[in-house]
């Protein structure tokens, strides 16, 4: 059983994720390397897309989600993804357990709630047209008066396998989307029954190598260790002599290439999907980036871990993006976020007269 040095397993980590190179992919097969990209609000995936593909645009991820090959949905956590059709297919029953025991967090707020008729109402109410979750309520609302309208909400989005409706605006969904039921828009079933071994190695070849206990945060499934121990996989053992576990074949490249300076968007799956997150983010910086209200912050790279946050606005006419770093950068580092940067706001602000790249306090 080898070691792999803190470098090493970040290097492994990176190269998968797309974050060593650019890749020359589609979208369909990038989002299924990721195992899926966290999408709480739209714009996310194509800000991660366009920081992992060579040549990317806006209009490839619009397209491929009006041709139903992709799909925004609820799935690990409990919380919204996009996923490409034949994964949310294949893994719904699997993360089944997941969103099902998300019910207990309505704790109070769950009395009088029987879940099967509910789901049953939901679903007859989708088949007619897609609607909002506001329209869901009210309907379901009117129909269970004595129940919580949050829970009546919460159970359709839980246990009913439903997709976001995409229209034709810039990031491909409105800020109050409407929701469809999922075998009816991909004209498909979901897969009958749980495939766990499968949901580990897809797992691993894209964040690993990783332990049994990164597999349930990032999945929400309990109980990994026994799955793991079934499967054909690389154990390797980090600094601290903890098991590491990875697919044979996943890439491991020399801990000494050099990893370019990289612009990730809020909730960005790689920083969601470990227990400890040493290998990208140091501890110390955890707290800036992790927000109390439970949101993820926009950050970059920097030799391939979180050296600073950055948000990006346009004010007339003139894009501007700021780097709040989170330590001294050096002279070279900063012409690569610049020019890095300045990339990014072609893509986010493609109208704007101007463009800057500018540090927080300077």
């Amino acid at each position: 059983m080898s070691t792999m040095s803190a470098r090493a397993i970040n290097r492994a980590t990176l190269a998968r994720q797309m974050l060593l190179e650019r890749a020359d992919v589609s979208v369909v097969e990038a989002v299924g390397r990721l195992g899926g990209m966290q999408g709480q609000e739209p714009k996310h995936p194509y800000v991660g897309l366009w920081t992992r593909l060579n040549g990317f645009t806006d209009e490839q991820l619009s397209t491929t989600v009006q041709d139903r090959k992709l799909v925004r949905a609820t799935l690990y956590r409990g919380t919204l993804h996009l996923l490409t059709r034949d994964d949310y297919l294949r893994f719904r029953a699997t993360l089944g357990p997941v969103l099902e025991g998300g019910l207990r967090v309505l704790g109070d707020r769950a009395e009088g709630l029987e879940p099967a008729k509910v789901i049953a109402a939901a679903r007859e109410l989708l088949a007619k047209e897609p609607l909002t979750f506001t329209e869901v309520r009210d309907a379901l609302v009117e129909q269970f008066p004595e129940v919580n309208e949050r829970a009546l909400g919460f159970c359709t989005r839980m246990m009913v396998p439903l997709v976001m409706f995409p229209t034709d605006t810039r990031w491909g969904y409105p800020a109050n989307a409407r929701f469809t039921p999922a075998e009816e828009w991909l004209d498909a079933k979901l897969h009958p029954s749980a495939v766990p071994a499968e949901l580990v190695l897809r797992y691993l070849a894209a964040f690993g190598p990783a332990t049994p206990a990164d597999f349930q945060t990032w999945s929400g499934l309990p109980k990994a260790k026994p799955v793991f121990d079934n499967l054909d996989l690389k154990v390797f053992t980090d600094e601290n002599g903890k098991a590491l576990y990875d697919v044979p074949d996943a890439p491991r490249p020399d801990p000494d290439i050099e990893a370019p300076v990289r612009f990730l968007p809020e909730f960005d799956n790689l920083l969601l999907a470990y227990v400890k997150r040493e290998r990208i983010i140091a501890d110390e910086h955890r707290p800036a980036v992790f927000t109390k209200n439970l949101r993820i912050k926009s950050t970059y790279l920097v030799d391939g871990v979180v050296a600073g946050l950055w948000t990006a606005e346009k004010k007339r006419g003139v894009a501007t993006l700021t780097l709040t770093p989170f330590g001294r950068t050096l002279k070279k580092t900063s012409t690569a976020l610049e020019r890095e940067g300045t990339s990014l706001l072609g893509f986010l602000e493609p109208d704007a007269k101007s463009y800057e790249v500018v540090t927080a306090g300077q």
